[in-house]
């Protein structure tokens, strides 16, 4: 399920895109490919260095997505994010 799906704001910390390119193995290279945002911007944005356009949360976080990382929204334990389960492993009532 990705943002669209499940309500969710495109809003991503950048936190939690590091540890999404952790998770998955990419490098921010990788990830400036990926998602077609410039890599200045998106180590900018990593480092806290200004705030990126809508767009461009939305395109990092898509590409983060379609790669195989759910976002986890703020729920009293914090915002994060986790590795996806593999189609096959859903059961049903996922």
């Amino acid at each position: 399920m990705d943002a669209s799906e499940n309500g969710m704001p495109d809003a991503i910390s950048a936190g939690q895109v590091r540890a999404a390119r952790a998770l998955l193995g990419l490098t921010r290279e990788q990830l400036a490919d990926a998602s077609a945002v410039p890599l200045r911007t998106l180590a900018r944005f990593e480092l806290d260095d200004g705030s990126p356009q809508q767009r461009t949360l939305t395109a990092i976080r898509t590409a983060l997505e379609a790669a195989g990382v759910e976002f986890i929204p703020e729920n009293g334990g914090g915002a994060g994010v986790r590795l996806r389960k593999p189609a096959a492993e859903l059961s049903p009532s996922d």
